[in-house]
């Protein structure tokens, strides 16, 4: 049996030693760190952090959403749009998540379309995903086009949108709820309003709808000073635990969730932080665990091209970015599979991403993947698993910032609550 519910926060001590941490200054950020990581590791050994095993609230029967993991069979999901996609304005939090070559691209552009005919090549791309999808037999919903180029002001910032291409960014659903994450990118402040249709009418149906509490975005929540020059740098910071956004108010991308039945396993990132982390475990406790793990990863942000749990007991871990906690998933009896190198050219533009997206696979089931059809090597690594490929190019589409799991929402997968870990 793995003991790892405690993995969901550490100890109430170690939150509250964080929390004041900030307060006093980057000085101590990193002794905070190192005291969090350290009780989070000591209670894993020896606290089960206990949470009520009693069953969650049965779903209802006519009602249409219902998901608990990333592999039972697929019925509903929402697929992204590319249309009116704009590129952010070049922030603190953005230069934090983006690569060095592109930042001339966000100072040029930012708060402008994407180039238009790249564009238009992405959007052909995910129509025929939405078709093949269909084709499949799973029903496909569309968020509505928006025009991202507007200027919006709060009290606290301006701004120009981004877009409502990743809906696994913005919703998270966990049985029949669909969670809205606060997001952290003052780009995306507004993109709920692409979903708000959709989830509308799944709550007529009889769907849970639940927005995380928004965040102001005000300058405190980011590091201004965060410093940033080489991939060297990132590393060190990230190993110091040190990223741009702070603990000023709770924050999450719903992207670096991933389901395993009752239990969620999350990671600190530049978009999610420990206040986000914690409103997220309070709020699935007692019938869900919310375990953070962490990877040598110099710029986390988003889960699912890290560490993609792809079936009961098996998981896509990135050979690049190992996982700090994957012998725990070892004893559990889990495999952990390292996918291959991507085969994605070095000149093809990932505007927000890494290759490693060829792993950012949907699964329609446990024994079909929708992969990349350009990625020859892993759809033999999936046949290998005997795992049938339906392959799919989306490579313009990958340049906007994710595969096919970023580009999705699975809404209604075919399955019940069960517990992988017990």
């Amino acid at each position: 049996m793995l003991r790892v519910r405690c993995l969901r926060g550490g100890s109430r001590g170690a939150e509250a030693a964080h929390y004041i941490g900030s307060r006093l200054g980057r000085i101590f950020t990193g002794w905070v760190q190192q005291s969090f990581q350290s009780t989070q590791a000591a209670t894993a050994s020896q606290n089960t952090c206990a949470a009520d095993d009693k069953a969650a609230s049965p779903v209802p029967k006519d009602c249409p959403v219902c998901s608990y993991n990333e592999w039972d069979p697929l019925e509903e999901v929402i697929v992204g749009r590319a249309e009116n996609a704009c590129v952010p304005p070049f922030s603190v939090e953005v230069k934090a998540n983006t690569y060095e070559k592109y930042w001339g691209f966000y100072q040029k552009f930012g708060g402008q379309s994407f180039p238009k005919d790249h564009l238009k090549k992405a959007i052909a791309e995910i129509e025929e995903m939405c078709n093949i999808l269909k084709r499949e037999g799973v029903i496909v919903k569309r968020p509505d086009p928006i025009d991202w180029s507007v200027k919006y002001k709060t009290p606290d910032f301006e701004s120009t949108g981004m877009y409502a291409a990743m809906p696994r960014d913005i919703l998270l659903v966990v049985g029949n709820e669909i969670i809205e994450a606060p997001m952290a990118w003052r780009a995306r402040f507004f993109e709920y309003r692409a979903y708000r249709r959709i989830i509308k009418d799944y709550f007529n149906s009889g769907a849970k709808w639940t927005t995380a509490p928004k965040p102001t975005m005000a300058d405190e929540l980011y590091d201004q000073d965060y410093p940033i020059r080489s991939v060297e740098d990132r590393h060190e910071l990230a190993a110091q635990g040190k990223f741009v956004t702070t603990e000023f108010e709770p924050c999450f991308d719903a992207a670096d969730f991933i389901r395993a039945g009752r239990d969620i396993f999350v990671q600190r990132s530049q978009v999610t932080n420990y206040m986000g982390i914690e409103w997220m475990r309070r709020h699935l406790a007692p019938d869900y665990r919310v375990h953070i793990i962490s990877f040598k990863d110099p710029n986390p942000m988003h889960i699912d091209a890290t560490f993609n749990i792809i079936g009961p007991g098996l998981v896509l871990s990135n050979p690049d970015r190992p996982c700090h906690q994957i012998e725990l998933f070892k004893k559990a009896g889990w495999t952990v599979v390292r996918p291959p190198v991507p085969l994605i050219p070095d000149d093809h533009p990932l505007w927000m991403s890494s290759k490693w997206l060829s792993m950012n696979v949907l699964m329609l089931d446990e024994k079909r993947v929708m992969v990349d059809a350009n990625e020859t090597s892993i759809q033999k690594m999936f046949e290998n698993l005997g795992i049938s490929t339906i392959k799919v190019n989306i490579r313009h589409a990958n340049s906007l910032g994710g595969g096919f799991h970023c580009w999705t929402c699975d809404v209604r997968r075919r399955g019940t609550l069960q517990s992988y870990f017990e």
